[in-house]
């Protein structure tokens, strides 16, 4: 079986089952990714962490380098990457805790560097109808089930710079558009993993209401908790994904470059 990547905070490192073999580096031409990758095994499943903000979180998520930690993975031979990340609910009936399988994306991103294709190595237009991979997130569904872990399936990510939390304003005009949660990392991640015939996933934790949706003052301590609350739960929830994963791929990601290059 392919390699299995993970991209999350550091909670996520001491699921069951999970052998660390080892602690890797990896260069990149777009420069360093957030950390070293670890290496390791579930079962027969070769799994590899990156922490997106760093062992230590302290990359804030308009300095990470996006580029680096998808080609890092690439480089590593991973071929399915799952992303973790928090976010804010702004769909109503969305509450802190809640698990959101993401269908698609808003990028309202504007400084990244979000394509290895810069002109110096070819143009390429992907196709990113549907930037999560559909068959990653219909094996999440079903693990959800098996394990008795409720998830909600489908959510459009807005991606927005940060790291600022949002205005009032801004949340009411992302519901507008369609938004249902909110978060700083799931763009250009998504995309980047896309040009890499990659299949990627956003699994995402409601950790607080977005802001204007509640009349409490959001606060970081808020998300960590929340965060905290249900590791347990995204734990079970990988663990049975990856038992469930086919060998082989059968889906849009391993074929994105066929047409795309001009």
């Amino acid at each position: 079986m392919s390699k299995i990547g993970i991209i999350g905070g550091s909670g996520l490192y001491d699921i069951e089952g999970f052998v660390l073999r080892k602690r890797q580096a990896v260069a990149t031409p777009y420069g360093k990714p957030s950390d070293k990758y670890l290496l390791g095994k579930i079962g027969k499943t070769e799994v590899v962490f990156l922490p997106r903000h760093g062992s230590h979180h302290n990359i804030p998520p308009h300095m990470i380098n996006y580029r680096a930690n998808i080609f890092g993975f690439h480089k590593l031979g991973v071929k399915r990457v799952l992303s973790i990340s928090a976010v804010g609910g702004i769909r109503k009936g969305l509450k802190p805790g809640d698990i959101v399988i993401l269908d698609q994306v808003l990028d309202m991103t504007r400084n990244r560097k979000s394509t290895f294709y810069d002109g110096k190595n070819g143009v390429v237009h992907i196709d990113f109808t549907d930037p999560y991979c559909p068959k990653l997130r219909e094996t999440l569904k079903k693990a959800g089930r098996r394990v008795r872990v409720s998830v909600k399936n489908g959510g459009t990510y807005v991606a927005v710079e940060g790291p600022r939390l949002e205005s009032a304003s801004e949340i009411r005009s992302f519901g507008i558009l369609g938004g249902d949660v909110v978060g700083m990392t799931g763009m250009p991640e998504a995309s980047l993993a896309r040009e890499l015939e990659i299949c990627y996933s956003g699994l995402s934790v409601v950790a607080n209401y977005a802001a204007g949706i509640s009349r409490r003052k959001l606060t970081v301590a808020e998300v960590m908790e929340a965060m905290k609350a249900t590791t347990t739960n995204i734990k079970r929830l990988l663990s049975e994904t990856f038992r469930l994963i086919p060998d082989g791929r059968q889906c849009i990601c391993s074929e994105a470059l066929k047409e795309a290059k001009i």
